[in-house]
């Protein structure tokens, strides 16, 4: 999933958020490719200085805090 900030004249697109979205399964550990995603994003010209890298899953997490975790209930709060 990618969310981009509106386009501002002669900046570079802004990526606010990248993540990964699963259903059925536990998700966690998955920061190397969502950092690799966002360094190629960068060397492509995004803007990506506050990118938050996030997952969002509905059967739970193993925790990591460099990626935001979002699950149903906070999904849905």
């Amino acid at each position: 999933m990618v969310a981009l900030a509106a386009p501002e004249p002669n900046a570079p697109r802004r990526i606010l958020s990248l993540g990964e979205a699963t259903w059925g399964e536990t998700i966690g550990h998955h920061h190397h490719c969502l950092t690799r995603a966002r360094d190629l994003l960068t060397l492509k010209g995004y803007d990506t200085t506050h990118t938050a890298l996030t997952l969002y899953g509905a059967a739970g997490f193993t925790p990591d805090p460099r990626i935001l975790l979002v699950d149903l209930p906070r999904l849905y709060s």
